[in-house]
C-alpha cells in the first residue's frame, strides 16, 4: 500500500471508535417548545411546536486524519534518524550518519496539499554541516543525537573507541540561520541521546555506556547535566549523574520486573566479567520538564526519574505484559496468524519517551520496542572463537554474549507454564529473554519473555500503567495490510518479524491540537505512524493509522519503496508551522529520508 487511502483508514478509525465508545454522529435534538398560552375560561393551549433538531456534533474520536505535504531524501540510507525543528528560522534540522554531518532542510514554504507521490518524489532539498574529527586529541565517532533551543544546537557524538567518554558539540547562530560552531563538553560513554529542559537551561545527554564487542571493558552508564549560562554558552564542564547506590540491589530491582542480562562469571579473551548496576544500565532516551528528567532503561525494563535540583535518580522497574490477555502473532508463516498464550510475557523495554500533564499531574508515553544485548567480535576460527569465550561462530564474526534464544531452546521446569507452551508448539521460534523466568538461577525456566510489549503504554506518576495499547498495533496493520503486516524495515517480506517484536514502536511523541492532546506512535519495522486521542489518559481513542511505502513483495531498501523505520517524530504546533497547519516531521533512519505530516482535525 503505497499511500495513505483516507476512506480505508479513516473507516478503519470509525469502526474501532464506535466499538469502543458507542458514539453516534447525530447532533442532539432540540429542546421542547414553552408551553403556550392558556385557552379562553383558563383552559389549557395547546402546547408549542418542538424546536428544530441541533447541527449534527463532531465526534471527537474520530480525531484527525494525516497526508504527506513535503519530503527530502538525505543522499543514502541511515541518514535522518534524528530531527529537530527551529522555529525561527522555519529550519529542520536532522542527523546524516551516512557522512556524519548534520542536515538542514529550508522549511519555510511547506505545502497545504498532499503530495501527490510521496513514494517516489521529493520537494524539499538539503545542505550540510560538518563536524569536527577530534576534541582536545580524542577522535570522534558518528554523531548519535541532535537538539535544538533557541539560538542553540546540542550534538551528542562518541570517542571513535566507543567505550571512551563522548561529547557534546554546541553550535550558535540558529536564530541567523548561520549555525557556528562554539565548543564541546566531554560527557559519559557513548552519549546517544541529548535533549533540552523546556526553558533552554540546562541539556541532558544519556551515556548508554554499552561494553565493549568483546565485553571485556563495560563503562558505567550515565546522565550527563550540562548547565547554559547567562551568556548562552554552556558551562566548561557536565556533571554527571550515575548509578553507583543502586550496586548490590539487583534483587530489588528485579522483584519490580528489571533484568540484568549480562555474561558475569564468563571469560572471554582472558578477562573474567564481572557487572554492576552500575555498568549494565544503559540510559537510552530522555523526556524532561524544568524540573524533573524521566530517563528509559532499556535492556533493563527500567525507566529512572532525575531530580534537575539535587541530582538525585530513583530507578523504577516496569514490570511485564500478559500476553495471554492479548493477541500475538508469534509465527513467520506468511499469514496473519494471532493467538493467546498461557505462560508467555512481554518486557516493555522501551525506547523513545515522552510526557504530558493532566489534571496538573504528569503521564509518562513509552513506545515498547523491546532490545536483545548482542555482542559480536572478529575472531579466525570457531575453534579460536570457542576458546576465547565466544558462544557461537559465524562467517568470521565471534558472539561473546547475547541474551536472545528461541523460546523452544529454554529448558522448560516440570509442570510449568512453559513446559505447556512449548507442547503447544505455535511460540517455539519466538524470540525470548534468558534474563528472566529462572528466579532461582538454576537453569530451568517457568515462562518465557519475549522483547517488548508492541505497544505503546501511558504510566503515571507511580510508575503504574494507565493505558496500554494491548494488540491494537499488530491488529490493525493486520486488517489493514493483510499478510504483509509485520514487514521488516529493509525488505518487504510479509510475516517477516512476527517471531521477532512484531511492528516494533520505536518512537514516540506528543503533541496538542487546539484543546485535544495525541500521542503519535512510529513502528520502526513497519514503518508506519499511529495516532491516539490521549487527551484523557484514562479514556484513550484510536485516532488514525498512515504509512508511506509501497508495500510490494521482494523489494528492498534499495528500491524505491516510501519511508523506511521511522526513529525519532516531532511535533509542529500550528502556531510554529510555515504553513499554519500542525505538522509531524518524521525521521526515517534506513530509507534517509525527512517526511513532513500534516494534521488535519476532522
Amino acid at each position: 500500500m503505497a499511500t495513505h487511502n483516507k476512506f480505508k483508514y479513516g473507516f478503519l478509525a470509525l469502526l474501532i471508535s464506535a466499538a469502543l465508545t458507542g458514539c453516534g454522529l447525530d447532533g442532539d435534538d432540540g429542546a421542547a417548545g414553552e408551553q403556550g398560552p392558556a385557552g379562553p375560561q383558563g383552559e389549557q393551549g395547546e402546547p408549542g411546536e418542538d424546536g428544530s433538531d441541533g447541527t449534527d456534533g463532531q465526534d471527537a474520536s474520530l480525531g484527525v486524519s494525516m497526508d504527506i505535504v513535503a519530503r527530502s531524501f538525505l543522499g543514502a540510507q541511515g541518514a535522518a534518524e534524528i530531527v529537530q525543528f527551529h522555529a525561527g528560522t522555519q529550519t529542520i534540522y536532522a542527523t546524516n550518519g551516512a557522512n556524519n554531518t548534520i542536515a538542514v532542510i529550508a522549511a519555510t514554504t511547506i505545502p497545504t496539499e498532499a503530495m501527490a507521490d510521496p513514494i517516489n518524489t521529493t520537494n524539499l532539498t538539503a545542505t550540510s554541516i560538518s563536524l569536527p574529527a577530534n576534541v582536545d586529541g580524542t577522535a570522534l565517532g558518528g554523531l548519535t543525537s541532535i537538539a535544538v533551543s533557541g539560538d542553540l544546537m546540542a550534538v551528542a557524538v562518541p570517542a571513535a573507541t566507543k567505550t571512551d567518554n563522548g561529547f557534546v558539540l554546541f553550535y550558535n547562530g540558529l536564530d541567523a540561520g548561520a549555525p557556528a560552531y562554539v565548543d564541546a563538553v566531554e560527557v559519559g560513554a557513548l552519549p546517544d541521546m541529548v535533549t533540552f529542559t523546556p526553558d533552554g537551561g540546562k541539556v541532558l545527554v544519556a551515556n548508554e555506556g554499552e561494553p565493549s564487542n568483546d565485553y571485556t571493558v563495560d563503562p558505567v552508564g550515565s546522565i550527563a547535566v550540562i548547565d547554559i549560562l547567562a551568556s548562552g554558552e554552556p558551562a566548561e564542564s557536565a556533571q554527571i549523574v550515575g548509578f553507583a547506590a543502586y550496586n548490590g540491589m539487583e534483587a530489588e530491582l528485579m522483584a519490580q520486573g528489571m533484568m540484568f542480562p549480562n555474561p558475569a562469571g564468563r571469560t572471554i579473551n582472558g578477562v573474567t566479567i564481572t557487572s554492576t548496576v552500575a555498568q549494565d544500565l544503559e540510559p537510552e532516551y530522555i523526556t524532561t520538564s524544568n524540573d524533573i528528567a524521566y530517563i528509559t532503561l532499556q535492556e533493563n525494563n527500567g525507566v529512572a526519574v532525575l531530580d534537575l535540583e539535587d541530582l538525585t535518580v530513583e530507578v523504577i522497574g516496569l514490570g511485564v505484559k500478559d500476553w495471554s490477555d492479548y493477541s500475538i502473532d508469534v509465527q513467520e508463516d506468511g499469514m496473519v496468524g494471532f493467538g493467546q498464550y498461557e505462560g508467555l510475557y512481554g518486557v516493555y523495554q522501551p525506547d523513545t519517551i515522552s510526557h504530558y500533564s493532566w489534571k496538573g499531574a504528569t503521564f509518562l508515553i513509552t513506545a515498547n520496542e523491546g532490545d536483545a544485548r548482542e555482542y559480536i567480535f572478529s575472531s579466525a576460527d570457531e575453534a579460536t572463537c570457542l576458546a576465547v569465550g565466544g558462544v557461537e561462530f559465524d562467517d568470521g564474526d565471534c558472539l561473546a554474549y547475547t541474551d536472545e534464544v528461541r523460546l523452544e531452546d529454554l529448558t522448560a521446569e516440570a509442570g510449568s507454564m512453559l513446559e505447556d507452551l512449548q507442547m503447544n508448539g505455535e511460540a517455539n521460534a519466538l524470540r525470548v529473554t534468558t534474563g528472566m523466568g529462572d528466579a532461582d538461577g538454576d537453569g530451568e525456566y517457568d515462562a518465557a519473555y519475549t522483547y517488548g510489549a508492541r505497544s505503546f503504554t501511558i504510566w503515571d506518576q507511580n510508575g503504574l500503567v494507565v493505558f496500554d495499547s494491548g494488540d491494537d498495533l499488530e491488529r490493525i496493520t493486520a486488517s489493514v495490510h493483510g499478510a504483509q503486516f509485520n514487514n521488516g524495515d529493509d525488505e518487504n517480506e510479509g510475516d517477516s518479524r512476527s517471531e521477532n517484536k512484531g511492528p516494533e514502536p520505536e518512537a514516540v511523541t506528543v503533541g496538542m491540537i487546539g484543546d485535544r492532546t495525541y500521542a503519535f506512535v512510529g513502528t520502526e519495522r513497519m514503518g508506519g505512524i499511529f495516532v491516539y486521542d490521549i487527551t484523557n489518559p484514562y479514556d484513550v481513542q484510536f485516532a488514525d493509522y498512515v504509512i508511506n511505502r509501497n508495500l510490494t513483495e521482494g523489494l528492498t531498501a534499495g528500491d524505491v519503496i516510501g519511508d523506511l523505520a521511522p526513529e525519532s517524530l516531532v511535533f509542529v504546533s500550528a502556531e510554529d508551522s510555515p504553513s499554519d497547519m500542525p505538522l509531524l516531521l518524521v525521521g526515517n533512519e534506513v530509507s534517509g529520508t525527512v517526511s513532513v505530516w500534516q494534521i488535519t482535525v476532522n
